[in-house]
């Protein structure tokens, strides 16, 4: 089976767009500051975003809060193609722990991390349903650690079901890891060492 380069289907998509003079409204599901930043600077070439910040992975408020701030500072200090907005959701660590019950055991990287990403990507495709948007997707694909694939396979499934078309991505290709690490440092963004919930943060 032929693996799908992420990159070159987004390319497909932003060409297109061009072509026909299109700016689509992009909701963007964002982790952290550090994985938006390239995101942000890429995407708002092309689109009209709105920060959708939904993360109950998250099992510390504080630290929760904090991560919203450097997104929300972030946002304010940088200068984008087009405005940034950001909408982000109330703080129901519940949801994550309901969503995960039952794979408490599982290495990270493994069916907790699938069931996770599932939450938020459903949130926010229901969320872009309702608030009107022209497509959806995640910074998450920008990591090294997480599986594009997988997540463009739920991202996918989360449109089909929610009415809202996914918009691919793998954010690390064309160095846009590495890009968001000279961001992260032009900024002095907080880059925490692990995702948010309680089973990686006892791993690290």
């Amino acid at each position: 089976m032929n693996k799908i380069n992420y990159q070159k289907e987004l390319d497909r998509v932003i060409a297109s767009n061009q072509r026909q003079g299109i700016v689509p409204r992009l909701l963007l599901h964002v982790c952290c500051a550090p994985c938006s930043s390239y995101c942000l600077e890429y995407l708002s070439r092309y689109f009209d975003i709105t920060v959708y910040y939904y993360n109950p992975n998250i099992s510390i408020k504080k630290e929760y809060e904090y991560r919203l701030s450097e997104e929300k500072r972030f946002i304010s200090l940088k200068e984008f193609s087009r405005p940034v907005a950001l909408t982000e959701s109330e703080y129901r660590p519940e949801d994550f722990f309901a969503a995960v019950k039952g794979l408490e055991r599982e290495p990270e990287g493994g069916l907790r991390c699938r069931a996770c990403f599932r939450l938020r990507l459903e949130a926010t495709a229901k969320k872009a349903r309702e608030l009107g948007f022209d497509c959806f997707t995640t910074t998450l694909t920008i990591s090294p650690l997480k599986d594009a694939a997988l997540l463009n396979e739920l991202g996918a499934q989360a449109g089909e079901k929610y009415g809202v078309p996914w918009l691919c991505s793998d954010f690390k290709k064309r160095e846009g890891y590495k890009r968001s690490i000279e961001l992260s440092r032009e900024f002095d963004l907080y880059r925490q060492n692990y995702c948010g919930c309680v089973f990686s943060r006892s791993e690290r």
